[in-house]
């Protein structure tokens, strides 16, 4: 395709290194803790499955994202905006991850939920309820983009160097937000305070110790994925705001550069939470820090 020049700003090229190095630094946390998890028996436990999904798609989303700061970074290093053949692809795999990140928060939610409330229902514990769940979701994240992939809404913004949907008041806009961030975002929200409900009403009824001290820890377990999902809400307010400001008005000419990097920043902050809450990782990590190679001593003669 023909290229031709753009408004070069100072701030393009050192936006895009840190956008790199965020990506980067996501890819190995997620590569890490996913290598500790294969290696480590003590890992191989029902609950780290739903863990191990968003460390899996952390991973994938990073190197998709990182491909797409990649091809922003040349364009703005040789001044030049040109859309490959790729770069609707690279969109729409965008949005892919958004979403499957935000919906693999809400099957934990999900998972502590059943465990708490209804305990005697064995399938929703079991391995095989957990894939089901995660195909569900990969699959739902993969085919709702189709609705403005498929109708040329996705398009070139050459300012930005990325192929998004356009922000302005539109069907495609309000249902990519509600597809990927509302409805996953709100129904953790939901089960959460439902969860909290559920437990002081324990509290008043006469329960069982074992159950009540149970119930607590995993409705402690909801509350880092609330945590973990508050960081993806704040840090990717910019985002939103941008969405709502082209409801009204023209959004700021280099919008999608400032929201991205924002998220990037979410990203690695939500990688290093969900690897802080998840006390298996850490012990296995401490136990190979702390762990020290034996010295063979050979006597002299």
């Amino acid at each position: 395709m023909n290229s031709s020049t753009i408004d070069f700003q100072p701030w393009f090229i050192p936006l895009d290194i840190l956008a790199m190095i965020c990506i980067t630094l996501v890819i190995i946390l997620a590569v890490l803790s996913l290598l500790i998890i294969i290696l480590d028996k003590t890992c191989h436990t029902k609950s780290i499955i739903l863990i191990a999904n968003s460390f899996l798609i952390a991973f994938i989303a990073g190197c998709c994202i990182l491909n797409l700061h990649i091809f922003t970074f040349e364009n703005d290093l040789k001044q030049i905006y040109y859309q490959d053949s790729l770069c609707i692809f690279r969109g729409y795999t965008t949005y892919v991850s958004c979403a499957l990140f935000n919906y693999s928060f809400l099957i934990q939610a999900i998972s502590r939920y059943m465990i708490v409330v209804y305990p005697n229902l064995l399938f929703w514990q079991s391995i095989k309820c957990y894939i089901l769940l995660i195909c569900l979701t990969w699959i739902f994240s993969f085919v709702f983009p189709f609705a403005f992939i498929f109708t040329g809404e996705v398009i070139y913004n050459s300012d930005n160097q990325i192929c998004q949907l356009p922000f302005q008041l539109s069907f495609s806009i309000i249902y990519l937000v509600h597809c990927a961030y509302m409805i996953p975002v709100l129904m953790i929200m939901f089960i959460y305070f439902k969860l909290v409900r559920y437990v002081k009403e324990m509290s008043k009824r006469v329960t069982s110790a074992n159950t009540l001290v149970r119930a607590q820890r995993e409705l402690k377990m909801v509350q880092q994925t609330v945590i973990i999902v508050m960081i993806l809400v704040i840090l990717c307010f910019p985002y939103a705001l941008f969405i709502l400001i082209s409801f009204f008005t023209t959004p700021p000419k280099y919008h999608f550069r400032i929201a991205y990097i924002f998220a990037d920043v979410a990203i690695v902050c939500v990688m290093i939470a969900l690897f802080y809450f998840t006390k298996p990782l850490k012990t296995s990590m401490m136990k190979r820090i702390k762990q020290r190679p034996n010295v063979v001593i050979i006597p002299l003669v």
